[in-house]
Parts: C-alpha cells; sequence; structure tokens
C-alpha cells in the first residue's frame, strides 16, 4: 500500500529541511515524540534509531496512545530528501520517503509511505490509525516551526518556486 500526506510551508526548503533531517532533536521539536534513541551509527552516514511517538487519543485531554517503532534513516542534501527504512515490529519493511520541495508560498514537504506487509489489511489499518495520524502531526509541527522561524527573521527569503537558494 503506498499513501502520501503532504502539507504546503510559508518557509524556504531549506529550513525546513534543517530542521528535519536532525531526528535527535524531534522530541525537543515535535512535543508529540517521547523519544529518538540512535542505536547505531553505520558508516555511510545513516543513523539506525528508535522512535517512540503519541498517537492522539483524546487531544483535549492530551491522551496518546504511544507507537513504537525502529528505523534506519538518513538524509539526501542534494534533492532534501528524508529516508527512513522500518526495521522490525509492525511495520516492518515500510520505506518512507520524506520530500522537501519548492512552491509557490515556500515549499511543499510530501511524505510518501510504502508499506507492503504479508498480512492482507494490514497496511490499511497502520495507515489509517497510526501512521496519518501522527506523520500529519508532524508535517503540522514542521510547518508552525519553519514558519515562526520565518517570521522571527525576516532576513531569510522564501525563494521563488522555480529556484533553489
Amino acid at each position: 500500500m503506498r499513501s502520501t500526506i503532504a502539507v504546503d510551508v510559508a518557509a524556504p526548503p531549506e529550513l525546513v529541511f534543517r530542521l528535519a533531517r536532525d531526528v535527535e532533536r524531534w522530541p525537543r521539536l515535535l512535543p508529540h515524540y517521547v523519544r529518538v534513541n540512535v542505536v547505531e551509527r553505520p558508516p555511510d552516514g545513516s543513523v539506525v534509531a528508535e522512535f517512540v511517538a503519541r498517537r492522539p487519543l483524546v487531544p483535549v485531554l492530551g491522551l496518546g496512545l504511544p507507537v513504537a517503532w525502529r528505523s534506519r534513516m538518513w538524509s539526501e542534501p542534494e534533492t532534501m530528501r528524508l529516508r527512513f527504512v522500518h526495521r522490525g515490529g509492525a511495520t516492518d519493511g515500510m520505506d518512507v520517503t520524506w520530500r522537501i520541495e519548492p512552491a509557490p508560498s515556500g515549499c511543499r514537504i510530501s511524505i510518501d509511505h510504502d508499506f507492503r506487509p504479508r498480512v492482507p489489511g494490514w497496511a490499511a489499518l497502520v495507515d489509517r490509525l497510526f501512521t496519518r495520524p501522527i506523520a500529519g502531526r508532524t508535517l503540522a509541527t514542521f510547518r508552525d516551526l519553519a514558519e515562526a522561524v520565518r517570521e522571527a527573521d525576516k532576513s531569510v527569503p522564501v525563494p521563488a518556486a522555480n529556484q533553489r537558494a
């Protein structure tokens, strides 16, 4: 199963990429992330990390269900992509690609999930109950952070849609 979730951001793509690529900082930047623990640093520059995030159940009360996964992550600065491949557990093999691309308003962040488990229907259930709620909140928070940084520092230009800074 393939699914995509996206958001437009009124900030330069380079700023969003710099904020998002450092997964070790996610718990300080994203209120729904409880922990990111790097367990391995392969020589290729990637990291293998254990992630724990809260999937909101009753957002008004701040209640959430902890969701954990392990993923190998690396960034591709030349294309401003982040890549994650889930290892083990309920989402083993899920391939995730973040694309941060110039857009008229600043940039567009899209997250593609490609998940092909052996159990029929499992991918759709995981996507609906966990992937979309967590990824949607992650995108919204990175959007808000990047736009706040952009607003606070008016010297950060928003590039035209057809050029990269």
